[in-house]
């Protein structure tokens, strides 16, 4: 399993080194996009619209808008020094609460902490920390350049760490339009509903539960790849430079063409010259 992340996590004085590694995957089935003509996977390309020029890494650099049309540059050194002097590998748990106290809106993204080397006694013993006292654990992580507010919790005998989203990140409820008002509800509705969520309710079972589309769309291709469906891309040719090469061509060939007219003319104007000067003679 790939290592996303290294470094240490501590809680009081232990001090635990660990390895971070993804505990989801997206399942979603990506479709390319093809030419219908010729069957040649689409390209896309970074277009400056302003010069309608096609443009290289090295002319692309980064920026943020603090106004329409109005940036502020920021260049790749002052980001790589701001991102190392607040890069500290070790991480510390500042909090312990109980999970049942954080609303799921605010849950990003799992990871399975494995300990590192000489690790695994302090691993062990905050996984039994938290399993004894019922609480998970908050800290604060540097994952992509990006600080995260994170929790850490036992999963399955295994400490899992879940990215959690600071509070200006969630959207006021407040916000949403249309949400209707606290209304009486008919007594004769209310019974029926809480009959049928009644006969719905169960223990929750996840293997119980498909994406039924996916696995029809993925039937579907199979199917398809051993009918008449299936096309192969054309070889494409070698694309050209750019439109600034594409336009020399063009004028070069063009001074060539205008060079051979001007030559024939004045072949065909010496000639005019020299047949009344044989006549006369």
């Amino acid at each position: 399993m790939h290592t996303v992340w290294k470094g240490s996590i501590s809680f009081g004085l232990v001090n635990i080194p660990i390895k971070l590694h993804t505990a989801t995957e997206n399942k979603d089935i990506k479709l390319r996009q093809i030419h219908k003509e010729c069957h040649t996977p689409i390209k896309y390309e970074k277009i400056c619209p302003g010069c309608e020029k096609e443009l290289g890494q090295d002319d692309i650099v980064k920026a943020y808008e603090y106004a329409k049309n109005k940036f502020v540059i920021l260049d790749d050194e002052e980001l790589e020094k701001l991102k190392k002097e607040n890069e500290d590998k070790s991480v510390e748990i500042i909090d312990f609460v109980k999970l049942e106290e954080i609303d799921p809106i605010y849950f990003e993204r799992s990871y399975f902490m494995a300990p590192d080397s000489g690790g695994s006694k302090a691993y062990a013993l905050l996984r039994t920390a938290l399993e004894e006292s019922g609480k998970i654990g908050v800290a604060k992580i540097i994952i992509r350049s990006k600080e995260q507010l994170a929790v850490v919790r036992v999963y399955e005998h295994m400490l899992l760490m879940e990215t959690i989203h600071f509070p200006d990140e969630v959207r006021k409820a407040e916000e949403v339009p249309n949400i209707p008002e606290e209304q009486k509800v008919a007594k004769k509705e209310l019974d029926t509903a809480l009959l049928l969520v009644e006969q719905l309710t169960t223990t929750f079972d996840p293997e119980k539960y498909t994406d039924d589309y996916r696995t029809a769309l993925l039937d579907l291709i199979e199917e398809k790849k051993f009918g008449e469906h299936t096309v192969s891309a054309t070889e494409a040719e070698p694309a050209k430079a750019s439109n600034v090469t594409d336009l020399m061509s063009a004028l070069e060939a063009s001074l060539d063409r205008t060079k051979k007219k001007k030559t024939r003319s004045r072949k065909s104007q010496a000639k005019k010259s020299e047949g009344p000067t044989r006549k006369n003679a």
